[in-house]
């Protein structure tokens, strides 16, 4: 069968590989059943919110106060005694042997973990690992652990949904959507943060921004919210209203707190490492540091009480300036000291409140200078600290917005989070989250962009000047060109007189033939001639040539009309790669254009 008749011959043996119409996404009908298992998983992220939060205040009733109860308690009532420095050493303790015993994974603030997971483990995580996190952030929280909610829930969420993937199936890619899902809606539910929620997924776990994602996450999130009102409150975590009146160059003064935050972040994220150095260089079992960080809990909570436990109340005080400057200073230092130790050890809880409550004392503080309500600049620095420190911008701006309801403030908000972000960005090569991980060997890049395999047609890099050998030529003919021939190609494409393509014809076959004498005198038309033979067509992707060659494991594939079946052109893998090197070449090669007319009309549009 020639290529004429039969122009698409390369579907039958690929494997289910086929050509995917031009388009701007690659998204098809599956994300209507993802959207629908989102219900499932967000409903899930809810209720585990719920659960967890619940686990927390009994812990914390329990352990500080002596009584059965859920209800929101804040230890800034607790009394200064011996209990103070034994409790979160107990949690401590505890938390050591849930991890040692039960599963590691528990250990840290969660989001690292659920990045591996995504990257690494195929999106696949544990019953185990969904049941003792919640535990273990409960018990660390709850005796005392200046932590938040929102990286255990994070982690717990996403655990949901992953099981729940894997109950169907499913690609890892379908299994990462459904595990972030999980986690956009747990964090929605406990912070009534749907849109931060939505892109703190597209800013940090889903490593892509794509239809086939992004709308079960925002489904999952909405499904949240609106179990929210029967499992926490309506309206925002912390209501307020500034209706900031600044000047013209007020926009500078924001984008200069963004500034003094990223400072601030880049050295609580480098002296938190430090500090794990120091814990890992301790002689003992890393079982028993848990321990280790509960006792400096203790001896900073009878400093200052109010440095323990999540700390919404103090949240809530700076952005309605209810504290004084000194308690403001104190506690800022105390729990950045003790969250330091405590989160080094690696116990058990989240980065995201801590960060809200240094981003907020340091902007208050500065705010005493600056025109306006101090609490205004906490605002600014809670989500300049949140944004710079995540390396997420747009979460911790969007996140500020909703934490309040301040949408007059996104203007200031997006001035100081993009500030901290670039602050950061060029100060560490690594964020908090991702600085764990490479200590673990995986190094990841965040940035986005076009898959250039994806952009580039067949056509832009393929060989247009082919050698080719016809169809009438004998195999002694063409055992003779390639015996010699010193340069000759390993491959040749075998056409015939109109130019279209039969087959390939190679030197280990050309040295075959020479052996078995019962081809002598045989045309190559008759020889090659072969209705399998992988070939690619003109508009096809570069992405499309490069799974053919892994299916069909050819190294060069012949690109055809897909009318005539004539030869095109030709791609080898070495074209593939002068690919990557033009995509390099367009980000460091720099040169001048007005000014030197060489070169510019042909590429101006």
């Amino acid at each position: 069968m020639s290529s004429q008749e039969n122009p698409h011959r390369t579907h039958d043996f690929m494997g289910g590989l086929s050509r995917r119409e031009a388009g701007d996404f690659t998204t098809d009908k599956r994300v209507l059943a993802l959207t629908g298992m989102a219900l499932v998983v967000g409903t899930g992220g809810a209720f585990a919110a719920w659960v967890l939060v619940s686990l927390i205040s009994l812990v914390t009733n329990l352990t500080w106060f002596g009584r059965l109860s859920v209800a929101p308690a804040s230890l800034a009532e607790a009394h200064r005694s011996v209990w103070m420095v034994l409790i979160p050493v107990v949690g401590g303790l505890v938390i050591g042997l849930m991890a040692h015993f039960g599963s590691e994974k528990i250990r840290g603030h969660g989001i690292p973990e659920a990045i591996e997971a995504i990257l690494i483990g195929g999106s696949r995580m544990s019953l185990k690992v969904a049941i003792l996190k919640p535990l273990s952030s409960a018990v660390s929280i709850g005796t005392g652990g200046p932590f938040g909610a929102e990286g255990p829930i994070i982690m717990t969420g996403g655990a949901i949904g992953s099981l729940f993937a894997q109950c169907f199936n499913l690609s890892s890619a379908e299994r990462k959507t459904l595990l972030v899902a999980g986690a956009a809606a747990g964090m929605t539910a406990i912070f009534g943060s749907p849109i931060a929620a939505i892109m703190l997924a597209v800013e940090l776990l889903l490593f892509e921004w794509k239809p086939r994602s992004f709308i079960p996450v925002a489904v999952a999130a909405c499904v949240s919210v609106c179990w929210r009102p029967f499992l926490f409150q309506t309206g925002p975590l912390f209501p307020r209203q500034f209706h900031m009146d600044l000047p013209w160059w007020g926009i500078l003064l924001c984008a200069a707190m963004g500034i003094i935050a990223g400072i601030q972040s880049g050295i609580l994220t480098t002296l938190l490492y430090k500090v794990e150095d120091l814990f890992e260089a301790l002689p003992i079992h890393w079982m028993w540091c848990p321990a280790l960080g509960g006792l400096v809990i203790g001896l900073g909570g009878l400093i200052e009480p109010r440095a323990l436990g999540v700390g919404y109340d103090i949240i809530d005080g700076l952005l309605n300036s209810s504290i004084l400057p000194a308690s403001v200073l104190t506690i800022l230092l105390v729990k950045a000291a003790i969250w330091l130790v405590a989160l080094s050890s690696g116990t058990s809880g989240g980065v995201l409140a801590p960060l809200l409550t240094f981003g907020g004392a340091l902007g208050w503080l500065v705010g005493l200078v600056l025109p306006g309500d101090p609490g205004f600049w906490a605002l600014l620095g809670m989500a300049a600290m949140m944004g710079g420190t995540m390396r997420a911008p747009l979460t911790g701006t969007f996140f500020a917005v909703e934490l309040t309801g301040d949408v007059s403030a996104l203007l200031p908000l997006l001035a100081a989070t993009v500030a901290a972000y670039a602050v950061t960005v060029l100060l560490l090569r690594r964020s908090i989250l991702t600085e764990k991980i490479a200590r673990r060997g995986q190094h990841i890049t965040r940035e986005y962009g076009i898959d250039p395999f994806e952009f580039a047609r067949a056509r832009d890099i393929m060989i247009k000047e082919v050698d080719t050998l016809p169809t009438d030529m004998t195999v002694d003919t063409a055992t003779s060109f390639f015996v010699a021939t010193a340069n000759a190609h390993r491959i040749y494409p075998v056409v015939d007189s109109n130019g279209v393509l039969k087959g390939l014809v190679s030197r280990a076959d050309a040295l075959r033939w020479q052996q078995e004498k019962e081809f002598s005198g045989q045309l190559l038309g008759d020889l090659v001639s072969d209705a399998s033979l992988p070939v690619a067509h003109p508009d096809d992707t570069v992405g499309y040539v490069a799974d053919l060659m892994l299916i069909t494991d050819a190294g060069r594939i012949p690109i055809v009309d897909p009318q005539s079946g004539r030869l095109k052109g030709l791609i080898a893998r070495k074209d593939l790669l002068q690919l990557r090197h033009t995509l390099r070449a367009s980000e460091t090669e720099r040169r001048p254009y007005f000014g030197s007319r060489k070169g510019v009309e042909k590429e101006q549009i």
